[in-house]
């Protein structure tokens, strides 16, 4: 029989059984659980110590209330935490060559790997990475600043890659197949391929069909300079389980179907006149504070 509630009428968190602890936390985000959530008490801040909390790390959609530095710090200490453990890691707005040189030389072990707005991040960078991660089965890039040179090395480091998402914001005059010619000579082990706003032509998604046969999965929307003429579209239909067509819905898309780089940014201005010291911060100095009250008096200051 389950233990009667308190005189309240609710029961402690504290008593729950570690591992529905651990699921609980894990729908938060990496953000959440280092500024909140592991500040609650002593049980839950040993919890978010263990590497099992940290095989997956999801820093996407951060807002406006952290500049890209304290980002990068937190995105650090999560992968620290990790202990050569994490799998997947998802990264958007802050991430730079050096905070991607770190994942790598701490996680070899990355299977899935997304980067969204990350300008600080250069083709010779993500090339170097891809050298450390020859485990990688999945990478999604969506408007950043890389070429068919960053494509070219993630081909050649990543022979278990089967799922790549190259997405653009159609901003570029003119017709470019040089980042299909580079995804089908280097990546013929694709299943999954989406390149949103791409401006390939039919000769590079000819060659895309030919380099890549495995191809199951082809999302070509607002790809407008691919025509489809004579066979091409019977061809994709025939070799292409799930096909999107450049002129399709975007209603499902993960991202605005108009973006434009009007959010480029150097990070969110909330702390621009705040004088707390999040770099220099221990976080260790805490570890005493297990009174919820407490805690939580101090994280609101924090994002206040």
């Amino acid at each position: 029989m389950d233990p009667p509630p308190d005189a309240d009428g609710f029961r402690n968190w504290l008593e729950l059984p570690r591992d529905l602890t651990e699921s609980i936390l894990l729908r938060l985000g990496a953000i959440e659980i280092l500024t909140s959530a592991q500040w609650v008490c002593s049980p839950w801040r040993k919890l978010c110590k263990e590497p099992s909390m940290w095989l997956a790390i999801d820093m996407r959609k951060p807002g406006d209330h952290w500049k890209f530095p304290q980002l990068e710090k937190m995105c650090r200490e999560a992968v620290d935490r990790s202990c050569g453990q994490l799998v997947d890691i998802k990264v958007e707005d802050f991430g730079t060559d050096e905070l991607l040189r770190h994942i790598a030389d701490n996680s070899s072990q990355v299977k899935r790997l997304q980067l969204v707005r990350c300008y600080g991040i250069s083709d010779e960078g993500l090339s170097e990475v891809a050298a450390k991660l020859p485990l990688l089965e999945e990478l999604a890039i969506s408007y950043c600043q890389l070429s068919k040179s960053a494509l070219e090395d993630v081909g050649r480091s990543c022979p278990l890659l089967k799922s790549l998402k190259f997405n653009s914001r159609e901003l570029k005059y003119g017709e470019f197949d040089e980042e299909a010619l580079a995804i089908a000579k280097n990546m013929s082990e694709l299943r999954c391929l989406q390149l949103y706003g791409n401006k390939l032509t039919n000769e590079g998604l000819h060659a895309i069909l030919d380099g890549c046969p495995h191809l199951e999965s082809l999302d070509l929307r607002r790809c407008f300079d691919v025509s489809f003429a004579g066979n091409l579209e019977r061809r994709c239909a025939e070799q292409i389980k799930d096909l999107r067509l450049p002129h399709d819905s975007t209603d499902d898309y993960e991202f605005s179907a108009y973006c434009s780089f009007d959010d480029v940014s150097t990070g969110g201005s909330y702390f621009s006149d705040f004088n707390y010291d999040f770099e220099n911060v221990d976080i260790e100095y805490f570890e005493g504070y297990y009174d919820p009250q407490q805690r939580w008096g101090g994280i609101q200051f924090l994002l206040a």
